[in-house]
């Protein structure tokens, strides 16, 4: 199983940019999928999750600001982060947790993490 994150980038203050995510493999069922973030010299932290069922959960920092969503048909998810402030700036991780083909157990999963920089 694998997780493709794109959509990260170079943007002022106040702008807006959508992160999306895309597992692949050999997949049986994707439970929750969401975001993660992990600037320098910190730990990393939950931005947002979405469940299979759709229920969400954000950081307090990101809501007002930020969406998650998912396509199930296409086990992709989406960050959409609007209203950005320079303390946004992180690497951003995508993650899902997978029940691989044949399995009975549910894994944890990461993506490449994909930078965010919010200029002042």
């Amino acid at each position: 199983v694998q997780l493709q994150a794109s959509g990260g980038g170079l943007v002022e203050t106040g702008g807006s940019l959508r992160l999306s995510c895309t597992a692949s493999g050999r997949i049986g069922s994707i439970s929750n999928m969401g975001w993660f973030r992990q600037a320098p010299g910190k730990q990393r932290d939950l931005v947002a999750m979405v469940a299979s069922g759709g229920g969400t959960n954000l950081a307090d920092s990101v809501k007002g600001r930020s969406t998650i969503s998912r396509d199930n048909d296409k086990d992709t998810v989406y960050l959409q982060m609007n209203s950005l402030k320079p303390e946004d700036t992180a690497v951003y991780y995508c993650y899902a947790q997978v029940r691989p083909l044949y399995k009975t157990l549910n894994q944890d999963y990461w993506g490449q993490g994909t930078q965010v920089t919010v200029s002042s």
